[in-house]
């Protein structure tokens, strides 16, 4: 990447680069319980959650590694979202989580499109993958309403499935996404 994190908004949300100052958000969202078993993780001790907030602010901003925000909505911090290469595939993963009390409102698809206009506008990409688990069906919803397909399923040591799902950036003969358009998590239940 060769550019610095940039500020995107879409109708409703605000994609801020993250500031020391949004740490305590950042961890609370990351130790929610539901937030955690819809992005398909376990849930682990503040402190390293800390410290990987720590590791966004002196390592991956610095070395340009990818881009990741916290999303505002009217000054109100409501999620995460990240556009990153994706080890499942040779291509970017959209990566996106919600608390809870902002489900159910269209942030997360809004924040998705608005990570695929970044993704066309500003990194040059043409398509983009989630992974989405199997049993999150709201998330795999969204995905479904916004054009994404499934290209297989993934299956962890433990079992568990998660769809690896992809999208055009730009649809033949379209804009890339319309503007002012709405964005939300791949991950998330929206």
């Amino acid at each position: 990447m060769t550019s610095v994190t940039p500020v995107l908004h879409t109708e409703r949300l605000e994609f801020l680069p993250y500031r020391p100052e949004h740490e305590d958000a950042f961890v609370a969202l990351l130790r929610d319980e539901e937030v955690c078993r819809w992005m398909g993780q376990e849930r682990v001790p503040e402190q390293q959650i800390r410290e990987l907030f720590r590791a966004i602010l002196t390592d991956v901003y610095p070395q340009r590694r990818f881009d990741v925000w916290g999303l505002w909505h009217a000054g109100v911090y409501v999620g995460h979202a990240e556009v990153k290469p994706t080890g499942n595939v040779d291509g970017h993963e959209l990566v996106t989580a919600l608390a809870p009390g902002h489900w159910g409102r269209g942030l997360g698809g809004e924040a998705v499109r608005g990570l695929l206009r970044h993704a066309a506008d500003n990194l040059g990409l043409t398509e983009a993958y989630g992974m989405v688990g199997a049993d999150n069906t709201a998330s795999l919803a969204m995905c479904r309403r916004l054009g994404f397909r499934h290209v297989r399923d993934v299956v962890g040591d433990d079992g568990t499935v998660t769809k690896l799902v992809v999208i055009s950036t730009k649809e033949p003969g379209e804009p890339a996404v319309a503007e002012g358009a709405g964005a939300a998590a791949v991950e998330d239940p929206v």
